[in-house]
C-alpha cells in the first residue's frame, strides 16, 4: 500500500508542477529557439529572384492598344456629335413647318 501511496504523492506533486500555463511557457521557449534558428538558414537557401521590367515588345503592344482605343473613343465622340446636330436640324425644320401650319389655319 505505501509503494501505491508514494507512487499518488509523486503523481501529485509531478501534476502541480507540471501545469498548462508551465507547458506553454516550455512550447513558447521552444517556438522562439526555432524562430532564431530558421531566419539564418532561409537567408542561405532563398533563392529569390527579382521581378523583371516589361520588354520593348510589350511597351510597344501597350503604346498600339491605347492609340487605337483613343482613335476609337474620338470616332464616337464625333459620331455623337453629328447626331447632336442632326437632331438640332430636324428641331428646327419641325419648328418651321408648324409655323408655317399654324398661319395657314389660321
Amino acid at each position: 500500500m505505501s509503494d501505491a501511496l508514494e507512487k499518488a504523492e509523486a503523481a501529485v506533486r509531478e501534476a502541480s508542477t507540471d501545469t498548462a500555463a508551465v507547458q506553454l511557457a516550455f512550447a513558447a521557449m521552444e517556438l522562439a529557439k526555432l524562430a532564431q534558428q530558421q531566419p539564418a538558414a532561409h537567408s542561405q537557401t532563398c533563392s529569390h529572384q527579382p521581378k523583371q521590367g516589361r520588354s520593348t515588345g510589350e511597351w510597344l503592344a501597350i503604346g498600339c492598344a491605347v492609340c487605337v482605343g483613343s482613335v476609337g473613343i474620338a470616332i464616337g465622340f464625333i459620331a455623337f456629335a453629328i447626331g447632336g446636330i442632326s437632331v438640332a436640324i430636324l428641331a428646327l425644320v419641325l419648328r418651321s413647318m408648324w409655323r408655317d401650319f399654324q398661319k395657314g389655319r389660321g
